[in-house]
């Protein structure tokens, strides 16, 4: 009688500097959008959880804001919600952009992964943006210095090596039975993935200090008996000005914003969508525990 192959399962983070790609490749091992990706860096600022799910395994991705060198208070977290996904994952992707390396940035990575003592994947990314010649000696001098399991080059974007990784994924997953049901993509609730994509939408309609400025709370998320779903959506900044730059004249800016928003959460959601936006001033609130707190960043 053939013995039946054995389950792997576990828990997969992803790191690296901000804008290497990392939630680029999220959506594409996952076949789908969870992840917002923007062209801005730290655009991601919570760990997101993409659940992949097969027969034989189940992979447990973690995405994670990138790591840098903090500003804010909201930096702090961000740092700390990278390295708490590096130390509490079965397996860590290290990413790099093989376009753009940041050697005093690797340094604080590369000494993280040391003292955590995990077993990493080195994913270098962007390979389509440099010449074939000098892929080789970046992976000679990664080669020097960390003992990786494997290094892998991809092209997150066109999806090049990404099923290559995704093997070498599971062949150092550990043993062990499956954390989550099937066909769960994700352990977030539906208003993170709601306030995500408003956020996303803000990164790519507004400029300069504005993106970062902003934070998204959903204050509302209810079914009506019409079957539509309302939700009602605060957009904070942290100066009257930036309100202004948000809303746009007439109001154009933000009901772009709105209606970009509304197209993609009702994709997401599969039904109809009332988005009821508003903005207000919340003063300095990146560098204020408490409203970080309040925004649920904390």
């Amino acid at each position: 009688m053939q013995e039946q192959a054995s389950f792997k399962s576990g828990y997969v983070s992803i790191i690296g500097e901000p804008n290497v790609g990392k939630s680029t490749l999220l959506n594409a091992m996952m076949g789908e959008k969870l992840a917002i990706v923007t062209p801005k860096p730290q655009t991601t600022r919570n760990r997101i959880t993409g659940i992949l799910s097969d027969d034989s395994y189940q992979i447990i991705f973690l995405d994670t804001p990138g790591v840098l060198t903090p500003k804010y208070r909201l930096h702090d977290e961000m740092l700390k919600a990278a390295y708490n996904a590096m130390t509490d994952a079965d397996l860590v992707l290290y990413m790099v952009d093989a376009s753009r390396l940041n050697a005093s940035i690797e340094e604080k990575i590369l000494n993280e992964l040391k003292k955590a003592a995990q077993q990493v994947i080195l994913v270098i990314n962007k390979i389509d943006l440099i010449p074939n010649p000098a892929l080789l000696p970046i992976i000679a001098s990664y080669q020097d210095k960390f003992p990786f399991l494997e290094l892998i080059p991809i092209s997150a974007t066109a999806e090049d090596g990404v099923s290559q990784l995704h093997e070498f994924i599971i062949k150092h997953l550990p043993e062990g039975p499956p954390y989550f049901p099937p066909d769960q993509l994700s352990d977030l609730p539906e208003r993170f993935f709601v306030s995500e994509t408003i956020r996303e939408k803000i990164f790519l309609r507004t400029s300069q200090e504005i993106p970062y400025a902003s934070g998204v709370v959903v204050e509302e998320f209810k079914a009506r008996p019409s079957g539509k779903i309302y939700i009602s959506a605060m957009l904070y900044v942290e100066r009257q000005s930036q309100k202004g730059i948000l809303v746009g004249k007439g109001g154009k800016t933000i009901k772009r914003i709105g209606q970009l928003a509304r197209t993609e959460i009702e994709q997401f959601l599969e039904t109809t969508v009332f988005l009821d936006m508003r903005v207000s001033v919340k003063p300095d609130w990146r560098r204020d525990e408490r409203k970080l707190r309040d925004m649920g960043y904390l």
